[in-house]
């Protein structure tokens, strides 16, 4: 009986020998994959006789190892990506058939080893397709492809960061971003001006949307796709993972019959998703509801939706103006960008509706400062906002494999924390090795009360409003950071990323 050393949860990067056959290797279930920068022969337990039985044919001297079958199966996955790549030497690349093979997505196969084996389409088809199954199955918001000097890249974000996916050749990067433009509806032949585009897919039953940018860089084109679920379920208020006086704060703020509430966070954050959260909570059929967005992210019920589109001149400004004629009782704005929108937002906040909407801010209170720079005068403010809230999404530990890690005095002593167990990112089989596993909203809510017009009439600014506010029990998105830590939810270095400093 012959005993191989046994590797289990491992993430490998393959070996890649060009002087071997690699797709007969792979047929007999034989890898080749790089550990502790050695290459090393991989085999799997049920087809070990056929790979070892290839293996002797072979006129090589690698070390043998077996993995389990999670584990070789994701090298497979990243044989199988070279091996697409690899078709292409045989393709002409001059030729613009490969790239006009459908005018269509291919309908979306369910099993990615189907997928990434169908023969029937042509490589660039058949990669393009692989990326929007595997972005969606690893729950990526985003896909980034890149043209570097000598190679592309691709990146997924997930859970908010940016995790390396695959290279490919600098040649089939050109076609894989034609691809693309050809199933936005883009110009293939413009690669000097930035390009906007979306088109629409079907995966098992799911509407995808998905949001296309193309951008000129000096080595090559870029494209970022943004995927938007449209009949994915939106969160109700409660499932959002706001603490829970922060929520009967909320709920109340939105029992209020005219007034203005405010979301406030860096791009990413999730405020859409809370506002479409706010909006599923008050909407009843007595109630006429219309949003202005950029660009619509959820295709939600009982809500009427307007793109924006400011090349027929429809900004947020014009469709609020004309949202004012058509009796609403809710209105949102996707985002407040300009002096223009944030006036005819409280004169209509003023005028008996409720009105919710965005702002770009790093913390609730710097709202009211980012109002007035936009020239609200500050009467104005007092009389129409209600709260704010400030939020951010920060992404949790893996509770299979976080590990406990010692924390620095300095650093305990900075952030004012209590000494004990904290944990760090390590990375398994579960997350993906990230270390991180599903994220959490955490949000401070600043409620416009008599105690802040008070202040606000002796003119104090956003700084000295906060911390008065602090004083009376305001708990800042940098006291649930350190709440987070010290429960082992989240990890120092995810806590400082978020903005723990920014107290």
């Amino acid at each position: 009986m012959i005993r191989l050393p046994l590797l289990e949860n491992v993430d490998l990067e393959p070996h890649w020998n060009d002087e071997l056959d690699n797709k007969l290797a792979m047929k007999h279930n034989l890898l080749f994959a790089n550990v502790h920068n050695k290459p090393c022969a991989a085999v799997q337990k049920p087809t070990l006789s056929s790979a070892l039985n290839h293996f002797s044919k072979l006129d090589i001297n690698y070390p043998v190892v077996e993995l389990d079958e999670g584990s070789f199966e994701r090298l497979g996955h990243k044989f199988k990506e070279i091996q697409t790549g690899s078709d292409f030497e045989n393709v002409d690349t001059t030729s613009d058939d490969i790239i006009e093979v459908e005018s269509d997505l291919l309908d979306f196969i369910q099993n990615s080893q189907d997928l990434l084996s169908n023969e029937e389409s042509a490589p660039v088809v058949k990669l393009v397709n692989s990326l929007f199954f595997q972005a969606i199955k690893k729950g990526a918001s985003d896909i980034h492809i890149e043209t570097l000097e000598k190679k592309g890249e691709v990146r997924l974000r997930i859970n908010g960061a940016l995790k390396k996916h695959l290279d490919i050749d600098k040649n089939i990067t050109g076609l894989v971003i034609s691809r693309i433009k050809v199933i936005s509806n883009l110009d293939i032949s413009e690669k000097r001006v930035p390009q906007d585009g979306r088109t629409q897919v079907t995966i098992s039953g799911n509407s995808l949307d998905i949001r296309v940018s193309v951008l000129p860089t000096y080595h090559g084109e870029r494209v970022v796709m943004r995927l938007l679920m449209t009949s994915e379920s939106i969160p109700t208020l409660q499932t959002l993972g706001f603490t829970e006086d922060i929520t009967t704060d909320l709920n109340r703020l939105l029992t209020h019959p005219h007034g203005m509430i405010l979301v406030t966070g860096p791009t990413g954050s999730g405020k859409s998703t809370t506002l479409h959260a706010c909006l599923q909570h008050i909407s009843t059929p007595d109630k006429n509801i219309i949003t202005v967005e950029d660009p619509v992210e959820y295709n939600a019920e009982n809500v009427n939706q307007i793109q924006v589109n400011s090349k027929v001149g429809l900004t947020f400004a014009a469709g609020l103006r004309s949202i004012l004629r058509q009796d609403p009782d809710i209105i949102m704005v996707g985002e407040i960008r300009d002096a223009e929108t944030a006036d005819i937002s409280l004169r209509s906040a003023l005028t008996g509706h409720l009105l919710l909407s965005t702002l770009h801010t790093n913390d609730a209170t710097s709202a009211i400062s980012r109002l007035m720079d936009m020239g609200i005068e500050d009467f104005l403010l007092t009389s129409t906002l209600l709260g704010v809230l400030a939020q951010r999404l920060t992404r949790k530990l893996c509770t299979e494999c976080k590990t406990p890690t010692a924390l620095a005095p300095s650093v305990l002593k900075e952030l004012n924390l209590p000494e004990g167990a904290y944990f760090k990112a390590e990375g398994c089989t579960e997350c993906d090795f990230t270390g991180y596993k599903g994220r959490q909203a955490v949000g401070e809510l600043f409620i416009m009360d008599d105690n802040v017009k008070d202040m606000m009439q002796k003119g104090f600014n956003d700084h000295q409003i906060r911390a008065e506010m602090k004083k009376l029990g305001m708990r800042t998105i940098a006291d649930k950071l350190a709440d987070m830590m010290i429960a082992g939810e989240t990890s120092y270095e995810e806590a400082i990323r978020i903005g723990i400093m920014e107290g």
